[in-house]
């Protein structure tokens, strides 16, 4: 009973060290926001005119930090605000779930992207390498939707979603951002938006075989394109040279080839 007693004691400690560490990291996020615009937008737009308790950038905050502690639902961040330090950022005592999600419903989504764009030019802004030495990493995820409330994103018989093809910037180790976004819905093939990810030459793009588009590729080497990609299970090549690894490479091998469909 007292090393139950004892263990539950260090888990409380250590669950408040994590608090404070996460509270630390989460005053460097808000402070590259730029809430001096988010308020000149919003008085432009009347959208906090008539709201008495959670204003857009209280809401904005609760939801940042939620996804700081992997909070998995509006109940639990709910409970957040029960921290002091979180009060203080975001300037409330309390919040109910259904007020969030009042909230969650009625954010214009632009304001949103006006954020996300603002931080991603400061980034680029920072940014050491050369473009020829970035590497571009594509890739898309299925965002589950509500059937029956979202009847417009159906793609499956009892399924809706919609998708969200990405294109991320590894510029170093430890420093790694979104660039692209394209928002679809789910039923749209990942090779669709395979121009609108790859537009830009000299980089190095990396994508899954979900993207693969053969005439695509010969008009990106054509380009000056470079790119990786996984070929599919069915796919016919001609080997037109084999090159030589060498030893203790992780390489297993290395060849120019041709696909078999632009033969």
């Amino acid at each position: 009973m007292e090393g139950s007693v004892i263990r539950s004691k260090f888990k409380e400690k250590d669950r408040h060290v994590d608090k404070n560490t996460h509270l630390s990291s989460f005053s460097q996020w808000l402070n590259q926001i730029n809430f001096k615009q988010l308020d000149e937008t919003l008085g432009q737009t009347g959208s906090d005119k008539y709201v008495k308790k959670l204003m857009t950038k209280a809401y904005m905050t609760l939801f940042l930090y939620a996804h700081l502690q992997k909070e998995d639902s509006l109940h639990s961040i709910s409970d957040c605000v029960l921290s002091e330090e979180l009060q203080k950022a975001a300037g409330l005592s309390s919040i109910s779930a259904s007020q969030l999600s009042r909230k969650n419903n009625s954010v214009d989504p632009q304001l949103l992207m006006m954020i996300f764009l603002d931080l991603v030019a400061k980034i680029k802004g920072k940014q050491v390498p050369k473009i020829d030495e970035q590497l571009r990493v594509v890739d898309s995820t299925t965002i589950p939707l509500n059937a029956q409330r979202y009847p417009w994103a159906h793609f499956r018989k009892t399924k809706a979603g919609v998708k969200l093809h990405l294109r991320l910037v590894f510029m170093g180790k430890g420093q790694v951002f979104p660039e692209k976004a394209v928002l679809t819905s789910a039923q749209v093939n990942d090779r669709s938006q395979l121009d609108v990810l790859v537009d830009e030459k000299e980089a190095m793009y990396v994508f899954d075989r979900g993207y693969v588009d053969y005439r695509a590729f010969d008009r990106f080497s054509e380009e000056g394109m470079f790119f990786a990609s996984r070929l599919k299970k069915n796919a016919v090549i001609h080997v037109l040279h084999t090159y030589k690894v060498p030893e203790n490479s992780s390489l297993l091998s290395d060849q120019m080839i041709l696909l078999q469909s632009l033969l």
